[in-house]
């Protein structure tokens, strides 16, 4: 083999970024997970000082939404159960941040370089859009369990009251409620 394909392969595999895409090893663990992942926790921060939502909402929301994981999507539908006709949504990244809400972040905040997959982009996102469901509906931004109804349903979905009649819905957004407590707990007992 060459010099030139010796490089090029080197430059190949170092891209590949061995951790990118790879979620933290203990996610019930939110001390864990910052020692394993400072620069979540760094971003986090930021986007708590920046819109007031917590460290331990963002965290349980980003569980419930990726598992941590930046290149989350959501299933692909198949017609006639094996032919794919595409993804249920557009939901993409840490975030799973719709297309159209995504565009409009970027545009309302002129982060215009912002990508789903990149963590301190996706955690500023939901810090802007938990912000706006506080401003809009009156959310505290420590209530886990709203917010995350009004990240799921959309702010006009959660003002209609549409989560009532999806009881799934109600139980995933008491266990993300759950989690954000346990975290909460976990991040004040390892003085964060």
């Amino acid at each position: 083999m060459n010099k030139f394909l010796k490089m090029a392969l080197v430059l190949l595999l170092a891209s590949c970024g061995g951790n990118a895409g790879k979620a933290p090893r203990n996610l019930d663990n939110a001390c864990a997970l910052v020692r394993e992942k400072p620069a979540y926790y760094r971003a986090m921060k930021t986007t708590e000082r920046r819109w007031g939502v917590p460290v331990h909402v963002q965290m349980a929301t980003i569980h419930q939404e990726s598992k941590f994981i930046g290149t989350a999507r959501t299933p692909h539908r198949y017609a006639l159960g094996v032919i794919p006709i595409g993804r249920q949504s557009s939901a993409y990244g840490y975030s799973q941040a719709l297309d159209a809400t995504w565009d409009e972040y970027r545009k309302e905040t002129r982060s215009y370089g912002a990508k789903r997959n990149r963590f301190r982009d996706a955690a500023d996102f939901m810090g802007w859009y938990m912000d706006g469901s506080s401003k809009a509906l009156g959310i505290s931004k420590a209530d886990a369990r709203s917010q995350y109804l009004a990240y799921h349903e959309g702010r006009t979905g959660f003002a209609r009251g549409t989560y009532n009649s999806k009881s799934w819905l109600i139980a995933v957004s008491d266990k993300v409620a759950q989690r954000s407590e346990m975290y909460r707990q976990q991040l004040r007992a390892c003085g964060k």
